[in-house]
């Protein structure tokens, strides 16, 4: 890495820190048992997030290969209202325990991720710059200090994006901008997602699609 790149890693790191929005030390969730979870997510998941967790349409994301504490807390926060959509929320409930709720998150983890592909060149160079470097001059900070370079997502609150739909990461981030969605730690992803613009978004989430 020549120092060009170091410094501008270093930089990312500490706007990162600086907005509060490193990763917090890991807290220890208690595993679930995927062959439990299995026979809830085929009965209750299946329709929209496909039979091992590969969506075949991009309004609903992939959720095999997700983190398994990020699964459990939207799971959570869909049934207490701190995320709001209209299908999720009475989907969530159906996963009505704890216990059914770490099953799920584990059996989701298991599987393997179907990865979607980048399609468009022309957004491919400013979305690996916002993943790799952020945007210094618009205070926007890496993706990969919170998801990790290779897009894989860390333990506790930061999902996985690498091989999603980069149209539900849009629209995700789209909801972030506008406040539609807001069950962010810290308000961290509005206060990016309002520095980023429509070209931005678009860049990043194909970007991101074709992450391995």
């Amino acid at each position: 890495m020549d120092h060009h790149s170091v410094r501008k890693l270093a930089l990312s790191v500490s706007l990162a820190a600086a907005l509060g929005i490193l990763p917090a030390a890991a807290q220890e969730v208690p595993k679930g048992d995927p062959k439990l979870g299995e026979a809830l997510a085929k009965s209750v998941c299946i329709a929209c997030h496909g039979e091992d967790g590969n969506s075949l349409v991009p309004n609903y994301p992939h959720l095999a290969g997700q983190v398994y504490e990020y699964t459990i807390k939207q799971l959570r926060q869909f049934k207490s209202g701190e995320r709001v959509d209209p299908f999720m929320t009475p989907m969530a409930m159906t996963v009505a325990t704890e216990e059914d709720e770490r099953n799920v998150a584990a059996w989701y983890a298991s599987q393997v991720l179907k990865p979607e592909v980048a399609r468009d060149d022309t957004l491919i160079a400013r979305g690996r710059d916002l993943w790799r470097g952020g945007d210094m001059n618009k205070g926007i900070p890496a993706c990969s200090g919170c998801h990790g370079p290779s897009g894989h997502g860390l333990p506790t609150q930061y999902p996985a994006l690498a091989g999603q739909f980069p149209e539900y990461l849009a629209l995700q981030l789209t909801h972030f901008r506008t406040g539609e969605r807001s069950n962010d730690p810290g308000s961290m992803m509005r206060d990016i997602a309002e520095k980023l613009t429509d070209h931005d978004i678009k860049a990043v989430s194909e970007y991101a699609a074709g992450l391995r």
